[in-house]
């Protein structure tokens, strides 16, 4: 067989290489390939929230992807993110649609930031499967600019295919996740896990945002901030 020559001379390895060999070889490429992918990007949005967008390593949440937050409380102010993510891209002309299976979503809430009614399309699927697909044929739209979801399950495949979606359409997929979640591999490009602090007020409340994942970057770290009503 031809010499594989996908690979720099220094990446190759022989046919009997040790485990330690491969899955270090394994590194460099997906090292290489997440920096590649954060050159080729697309457009950078605005989070809406100054103080995270100077948190995230790229300034804000690159179009064409998928954004996670974990959370366990319903009150816990990443839908408010997620929405004010949306904001920045309804702004732009484009709708918000939300997949909305368990009719736990509060639409003056999008008004309160920003996002006409006539820019908000809420999709109430029957079941997972059309839950999945919903997201996956909104995600591909071209002429969409966000899609907010609560998909509690996700298996790998259907994730990547997601991600891929997304990635054609160049909007932003915002996903609401449980925090058991967390251990599960993600085709995320920024997963953030958002948790309330105690000492907000009836207006106001108080976030701790703890950087998960960010592709193309290394390190995390957390961010405190108050998010108005």
């Amino acid at each position: 067989m031809p010499q594989d020559q996908t690979l720099p001379a220094h990446d190759r390895h022989p046919p009997h290489a040790p485990p330690e060999a491969v899955l270090e070889t394994l590194r460099r490429r997906l090292a290489r390939l997440e920096k590649l992918y954060s050159r080729n990007s697309n457009t950078v949005v605005s989070t809406g929230c100054a103080a995270l967008d100077r948190f995230l390593p790229a300034g804000g949440f690159p179009c064409g992807s998928l954004i996670e937050f974990l959370t366990s409380d319903d009150g816990s102010g990443a839908v408010g993110l997620a929405l004010l993510s949306a904001g920045q891209l309804c702004r732009q002309g484009k709708p918000l649609v939300v997949v909305d299976r368990t009719g736990q979503f509060y639409p003056p809430a999008a008004a309160c930031l920003g996002i006409s009614p006539q820019q908000l399309l809420i999709v109430q699927p029957r079941n997972h499967a059309d839950e999945h697909w919903t997201i996956h044929q909104a995600l591909r739209c071209t002429g969409v600019g966000a899609v907010l979801a609560w998909p509690a399950t996700i298996d790998h495949r259907s994730f990547r295919r997601l991600q891929l979606a997304a990635e054609h359409g160049g909007g932003l997929g915002l996903l609401i996740r449980p925090p058991s979640t967390r251990r599960e591999p993600s085709w995320a490009q920024v997963r953030l896990a958002v948790e309330p602090l105690p000492g907000g007020t009836s207006r106001k409340r108080r976030l701790r945002i703890e950087l998960l994942r960010c592709r193309g970057a290394a390190g995390n770290g957390t961010l405190e901030l108050e998010l108005g009503d």
